[in-house]
């Protein structure tokens, strides 16, 4: 797999709605590396695309979308961030792996935080075996990415790292970020911009962890990340 350079996150939002077919379609026709989906569970245990815990006011709905049945959902409309961007719906996992698999790379990021989520969304990349090498999957969540090898063993998994606290050191957070990395058995930890200093970046690596970034939306992350050599 390439060391991916351009992942648009969620889609193009400012084309159509994040999260959706439309703005993952946007994302292939204007040449974007990867696409970055986040994947939660209905009610019913349905795997669907959408970010957050609560159905936000770019929706025509509210509420948690863990209480929502899937044939519920399906009446809920994404509105896009401008007036004239069409409306979409919510899609689920595997209408998008019909639609983009092995066409675009696929960073699909299990939010969880159910037991079960690792297990239901493995068995539909299971169908799906012949795009993995345009496939991560991500998670904050050691726990997630440990059972979905074990769901999909050989599915490359990469551990996502928050924003560090206030009171870290750069050291603090490369050993957290080597050793969570461990534990999740990734091949990699995505580190944010402002945590990508030669001395956590080396540390890292010394241990055959690999680095990428996310949040790499400006001029000066984007330089950064070159400079130290890191896909995004």
């Amino acid at each position: 797999m390439k060391p991916w350079q351009i992942v648009a996150h969620r889609g193009i939002p400012d084309l159509a709605p994040e999260n959706t077919l439309p703005a993952f379609q946007r994302a292939l026709e204007l040449g974007a590396d990867a696409v970055e989906l986040d994947v939660r569970l209905t009610a019913d245990r349905i795997p669907v695309v959408y970010h957050y815990f609560y159905l936000q006011e770019n929706t025509s709905a509210s509420g948690p979308i863990f209480q929502y049945l899937f044939e519920q959902l399906r009446n809920v409309r994404v509105i896009g961030r401008k007036a004239d961007i069409k409306e979409a719906c919510i899609p689920t996992l595997t209408e998008v792996m019909e639609v983009l698999g092995g066409k675009i790379g696929l960073e699909i990021e299990i939010k969880g935080p159910e037991p079960e989520a690792p297990e239901i969304i493995g068995r539909i990349l299971n169908r799906y075996r012949q795009a993995w090498d345009t496939i991560e999957v991500t998670s904050y969540e050691a726990a997630m990415l440990l059972a979905i090898q074990q769901v999909c063993p050989g599915i490359t998994a990469d551990l996502l790292f928050p924003k560090s606290e206030s009171w870290m050191e750069p050291d603090v957070v490369a050993y957290r970020a080597v050793h969570l990395s461990r534990l999740a058995h990734a091949r990699a930890v995505h580190l944010h911009p402002s945590q990508l200093t030669e001395e956590i970046v080396s540390s890292v690596r010394k241990h055959g962890i690999e680095i990428h970034a996310w949040d790499v939306n400006d001029e000066q992350s984007f330089t950064r990340v070159t400079q130290l050599g890191i896909p995004r």
